[in-house]
Parts: structure tokens; sequence; C-alpha cells
């Protein structure tokens, strides 16, 4: 039988406010533990909780961007469950009504575009880290995080694949970034999902038993975790067995996830309205002046970065997959309009600079204005593709622009068409067997034959004069 997976995601995005939710504590990344918490967050008796509105506004962001229908009003509800991370005993989230309802997004998966619905946006706060210490018998926790704010993300089970999750996954961190709600920092847990899959016969509508699969802290762990997952639910229906409800741990080091616990229903949660929290109205102002401040959205700009720049879709989509990236790249453009040129030295030469120092695009050696500089050089014919290679090194260990290490270097191409012309007559008197064998239509030797020239040259020979000087000697 010929099974289908049924997937939908959890993300949680931790939000890029100063402050925690319902209180004035920082929410900086890294501080010793415990030093960021207050009555507040540590659910002390007696304390009120406060809504910080810097994390209402992000959430309106991120609902316009997702095209959601915003709730007039929402409300606030405890999430009871006992865990030594969560200090209250309940988490603050929502629940019956979530300020975001009924959006998608639009991804694109092995050539496909594909809509994703969100079933619901909603705020809560986070809990604390346990730290367990594996040579004592006790775990230590970290209240810091307690209180952070984060939205939580539910699509719908529209997801059919795990490349299809992954294509998700991807898109929403480019929105969170492009509005600038969440760094999308997955190893420090401010972006990160839970997956829900089960599997049907394909063709049926209805839907088998799902697990939950958690700890997955990046696009590589969803999309192999899934790809086990479904793998072990198959199996286990073709033996005659049944899956059981529950979820699952994903191990990275083995490749595999193993069973936490059975998984809870809404039931089991108890949720109530929060007695201590208002509920939150929105008004039509509150969602315009929220929707003035976004920027242009990744699909928005990839379809004016192929219309204006008349970039091929790949290009397009992957300049486009983050704000800054964006941005360089225009900035380039700007100085030197070639942009597919542009393109081709950012995706490659500057992309694979930057990943093997494991920096990102902000933290480049080389600026926008260096790279247009560089660009200007090999077009004008000052320096040849091979030499700007050599340049841009120089250029990534140094800052300096690409002229001065041109004129400090000696590396000014040679055009001087007798001076080739020479250089290319003492090469084919040197090479008489392959002259003859180029003659007798070894053709492909042409290329061996301006290898040797910008050998002989050190590289600074015009490739394309050499061309058509050994072209016009051998006779072509």
């Amino acid at each position: 039988m010929e099974f289908e997976p049924v997937i939908g995601l959890e993300v949680h995005a931790q939000l890029k406010t100063k402050t925690k939710i319902f209180c004035s504590c920082s929410t900086s990344f890294g501080a010793p533990p415990n030093t960021h918490t207050c009555p507040v967050c540590l659910g002390m008796p007696g304390v009120l909780p406060v809504l910080n509105k810097k994390v209402v506004e992000f959430t309106l962001r991120m609902a316009i961007a997702t095209n959601c229908q915003i709730g007039r009003e929402s409300r606030f509800a405890r999430k009871n469950y006992f865990y030594p991370d969560l200090p209250k005993g309940y988490q603050i989230s929502q629940y019956e009504l979530p300020i975001a309802e009924n959006g998608h997004i639009e991804i694109e998966s092995n050539d496909h575009k594909k809509r994703i619905g969100i079933t619901r946006i909603h705020m809560e706060e986070d809990a604390g880290k346990l730290g367990h210490d594996p040579d004592r018998p006790f775990s230590m926790v970290d209240f810091n995080r307690t209180g952070v704010p984060l939205i939580e993300i539910v699509s719908n089970p529209d997801i059919r694949s795990p490349e299809e999750a992954g294509a998700y996954l991807r898109k929403l961190r480019s929105i969170v970034r492009y509005i600038g709600i969440c760094d999308g920092n997955m190893e420090e847990g401010s972006f990160r999902c839970d997956a829900n899959i089960s599997i049907r016969p394909k063709g049926s509508e209805t839907l088998g038993t799902r697990t939950e699969l958690k700890n997955l802290n990046s696009f590589k762990h969803v999309e192999k975790a899934l790809h086990f997952e479904i793998g072990r639910q198959k199996e286990i229906l073709e033996d005659g067995g049944h899956v059981v409800q529950e979820t699952r741990l994903w191990d990275p080091d083995k490749n595999r996830s193993t069973s936490m616990r059975s998984k809870e229903e809404a039931h089991d949660y108890r949720y109530f309205p929060d007695p201590d929290l208002l509920p939150l109205v929105i008004d039509e102002d509150w969602i315009d002046a929220a929707r003035k401040t976004l920027p242009e959205l990744p699909d928005e700009k990839k379809r004016r970065f192929t219309m204006k720049y008349s970039l091929p879709s790949y290009d397009a989509t992957f300049l486009t997959s983050s704000r800054e990236l964006a941005d360089y790249f225009e900035a380039c453009v700007n100085k030197f309009p070639n942009p597919k040129q542009v393109s081709n030295w950012v995706m490659g030469s500057l992309l694979g600079l930057l990943n093997v120092e494991g920096k990102s695009i902000n933290e480049s050696p080389i600026s926008p204005h260096n790279l247009a500089s560089l660009l200007k050089l090999i077009d004008d014919g000052v320096i040849s593709g091979k030499i700007a290679k050599t340049v841009f090194d120089e250029m990534a260990q140094t800052g300096k622009p690409p002229k001065e290490i041109v004129e400090e270097k000696g590396l000014v191409q040679v055009t001087d068409v007798s001076a080739i012309d020479e250089v290319v007559s003492s090469v084919l008197s040197r090479c008489p067997k392959e002259v003859e064998e180029y003659k007798n239509g070894k053709t492909k030797l042409l290329g061996f034959f301006v290898g040797q020239v910008m050998k002989e040259t050190k590289g600074k020979a015009n490739p394309k004069i050499v061309n058509e000087i050994l072209k016009d000697k051998l006779g072509v």
C-alpha cells in the first residue's frame, strides 16, 4: 500500500523585544543564570503581569505578513502543567481567542509552488531552561528565559513531505527576519519547531494517528526527523500494528527518534482565561500603523528582482532569502549595473568566502562598493577574470579597494596586441606537435594554447585578444 504523510508544524519565534512579555526584565541571551528575573516572571505571590505593547505590535506585523485575519478581541489563557522550569505552574498563552487566524504563505519545493495554510498565531511566554548535571543526580534551572515573549505559528496539516516542511520553515524564518521581529537563530532557540506527523493510504481523506517530534533545532534535523518518522510509521502499519499517539524526541547523533511521553490533548492543560489580564482589543488604527512598518516582503522582492533585473528565478529566490543579502546585492548593482554578473559573484565567490569564515553578509570584509569596483575593472579590461580572483582574495584579507591592490601588485591586464602576439608565437613554436594535432582536428587544444599564453604572461594577457590571435595564427 502506498502511504502519504500529513504534516503540520508548530513554530515558536522569540520576539526581539528588549524586555519580557509581562515584566521589565531583559531578554538578552547569554547572561549568567537567574540574573534576568523578577517577582513577576518568577511567579511570586501577589504580583500582576502587564502586557508589553511592543509584543503586540510585532505579532501584528507577522499576522499581516502571513495574510491572517486579526481578531479585534483576543484573550490570554493559563495553560496548566507542572514542570520544574515553569515557576508559576502554568504558562500564559492564548487559546480560544488568539490574536490571528486563517492565514497562509506560498512556498516553492521541487519546482512546484504551494500554499500552506496557517491555522493561528498567538502570543505566549517562554518557560525556563533545565540543565542536567552528568556527574551529580540533580538538575539545575535557569529562569532567565522565563517570560521571554514568543509567538506560536501553527500551520494547517497541508504539508506532504519533509522537503515541503523545510521550504515552509525557511520561508517563515525569512519573513520574521525581514520584518525585524525575530533573529531566526535556531541554534540559540529563538526560532524552533515541533512537527506533528501522521501517514494515511494515498487518496484517503481520513487522518492517521499523529505523533509529535521535538528537539528539531535545524532545517536539516527537521527533514531528517520527518523522513525517519514516516518510515517508522509505515513499517508499523505494514506489519499490522497501530501507531501510538505520543511525543517523540529526535536524537540527531543517532538519527532516530525515541518515545518521550504520551501526547497531551488540549483538555489535559485545563485552559481557562487568565483573570489577571484584560481582553486585548485591537482597532483598525493599530493594524494600519503595523502595516506601515512592514518592509518589502520576500515574495514581493523576488518578483521585483526578476522583473527589474531580469534575473533567473533561482538567483532571485536565493538573493532575496535574507533582507541583508538582498540589500547587499542592490547596493552593488547601483554601482555596477550588470545584475547577472553581480549575482554570479555574490552567490559564488562572496558567499563561498563567508561560508568558509563562518560570517554573515553583514560581516563581509568586502563592501558592496568594493565588489562593484572590482567588477568594473574586469568590465573595463583593466584586469582579467583570473586576476580578479587574486584581487578578490587580497580584498578579503586586507579590506583594500581593488584599484589600490592592482596598482600595488602590478596586476594590470596586458592589452598590447603586439606584445601578446609575440608571446603567442613563442608558445606555438615550442609546441609543434600540439599545433599539428590541432590542425588535424583536435580543436580542444585551443584551451591548452590559451593556458600556456596565460601562464607565460602570469595571467595578465587579455583572454579575448589571446583567443583572436591564436585562431588567426592556427588558421581557424
